[in-house]
């Protein structure tokens, strides 16, 4: 069974850091796309940054740009998001998402495997 399972979220106050992880299962990520995207209460999901499958195209919202940082780890079948510098404004549930092509977009609709999501809130 193909499964995608985030950790890493929970509570930090603003200005602090959080390192998401997606470990993969079934599946070896080598040939597919990552994306993580996020969606706060009331928005629509929000695309924030993508890791190509070979590692050479990084994407990044231009929200997160400069605070965020994606990458994968092939040996542990696992792709990151640290997360730094957070604000309220980053409070949602974060998605890590897997395609099998070599592109990096951060289109959910080009996605077709999921993770069940982990809660980020940034708070005082």
């Amino acid at each position: 069974q193909l499964q995608l399972v985030e950790s890493g979220g929970g509570m930090v106050q603003p200005g602090g850091s959080l390192r998401l992880s997606c470990a993969a299962s079934g599946f070896t990520l080598d040939t597919y796309t990552i994306g993580w995207f996020r969606q706060a209460p009331g928005k629509e999901r929000e695309g924030i940054s993508c890791i190509s499958s070979s590692g050479g195209a990084i994407n990044y919202a231009q929200s997160v740009k400069g605070r965020f940082t994606i990458s994968r780890d092939k040996a542990k079948n696992t792709a990151y998001l640290q997360m730094n510098s957070l604000q309220p404004e980053d409070t949602a549930i974060y998605y890590c998402a897997a395609a099998q092509f070599s592109l990096c977009v951060m289109w959910a609709s080009e996605y077709e495997h999921w993770g069940q999501g982990t809660q980020v809130t940034v708070s005082s």
